[in-house]
């Protein structure tokens, strides 16, 4: 930790990662679709007891250091997805400022927000190449030049997420009569047994039987559902889902990034970085590797790397890390109470257009 004074950081939509930007990782998780999704009041009056949750957990002031705080490229309001539409481009820019709002009017000195998958991102040290954020409702395959997220490119959204995956997981165990107490328990056995074969049709051959332990329920035995449940998001119809595989919503991302022509060097795209904790299921990233070479031509394909989530399920989190060590992290990558009150003043809402130029000189 660089910084005079440590910072609070918080990430995750469906599980969220908190701490302190000098400790090695989060120093507390919870599951936030759990403890505040299901609160039947406005988005600030959640945002309040979210963020006071938060604090009283850390035990800190929150008037005594500024805050990072990871911003979803799309999330779940009620029962609309937001994307890339110009509703969602509202519907983002709405939560942003009810996180300011709530947070300054908690007394926090200053508010960096970034978008999780420039996170994920900056943790596996690169600052150009798409993102592949397996969310907890939905995944989002984003292109990112230099920094920033290329909103005119395209942000692709595969309907699928770490819940479905869960749930088509729990379908196959209740097919085999296996009894669990909850979803819960399925999650932590998707987490141990499950991985993505490189070849499905040849795993199916193959004795792949294996157990694990679950504190309080006892063990628990899989065979094939191990790497049919992650087979889904290469063949959702397997789960009875109507969507894009991930490697077709990857290449389409990458037809985009060609056609918009953003730099002459076209390489930046072909770094794909896995984020989010269902990228980790083991397999994943060779797997994708694989299918995006079958399918693109080869004047694309070459030269691809698909790189496994660099610090696992806590990626957005170590980027935020990342960020707020920097010497310019409080000129300019935040925003202060003072500073948000006279943006509000004139009716706007900052956001950060260029990134400093000694964070891409640190890489």
């Amino acid at each position: 930790m660089l910084w005079s004074s440590p910072k609070p950081t918080c990430s995750g939509s469906g599980y969220c990662k908190y701490g302190w930007s000098k400790s090695c990782s989060p120093s507390g998780r919870c599951a936030t679709f759990l403890e505040f999704g299901n609160l039947e009041s406005p988005m600030h009056a959640r945002f309040h007891y979210f963020f006071t949750t938060i604090f009283s957990r850390m035990q800190v002031k929150t008037s005594s250091q500024p805050v990072v705080v990871s911003l979803p490229i799309c999330y779940v309001d009620g029962q609309r997805i937001c994307t890339n539409t110009e509703s969602a481009r509202a519907s983002r820019k709405q939560l942003k400022e009810a996180i300011y709002s709530v947070l300054f009017e908690m007394n926090v000195p200053a508010v960096c927000a970034i978008d999780q998958a420039v996170l994920a991102l900056f943790a596996a040290r690169r600052t150009s190449g798409i993102v592949v954020n397996i969310g907890f409702h939905v995944t989002s395959v984003v292109p990112i030049f230099e920094g920033i997220v290329r909103h005119d490119i395209g942000i692709e959204i595969v309907g699928q997420g770490a819940l479905k995956l869960t749930a088509f997981l729990r379908e196959l165990m209740q097919q085999r009569n296996i009894n669990f107490e909850s979803l819960y328990t399925v999650r932590t056995i998707k987490e141990k047994l499950c991985y993505v074969a490189a070849d499905y049709e040849a795993e199916l051959q193959k004795d792949t039987e294996a157990s694990c332990e679950v504190v309080g329920e006892g063990w628990f035995t899989l065979s094939k559902e191990r790497f049919k449940t992650g087979e889904i998001l290469f063949q959702p119809l397997i789960g009875g889902l109507r969507t894009l595989g991930l490697h077709r919503a990857v290449a389409l991302c990458m037809d985009h990034c060609v056609a918009a022509e953003a730099t002459p060097d076209n390489r930046w795209f072909k770094t794909v970085v896995l984020a989010g904790g269902t990228s980790c299921l083991p397999g994943l990233s060779e797997r994708l590797e694989k299918e995006l070479c079958k399918i693109l031509p080869a004047s694309m394909s070459n030269g691809i790397e698909v790189i496994p989530p660099p610090c696992g399920a806590d990626s957005a989190w170590h980027g935020a890390k990342i960020v707020s060590s920097m010497s310019t992290f409080m000129d300019s990558w935040c925003i202060t109470k003072k500073q948000y009150r006279q943006m509000m003043r004139r009716n706007m809402i900052c956001t950060v257009e260029q990134m400093p130029l000694d964070f891409f000189m640190m890489f």
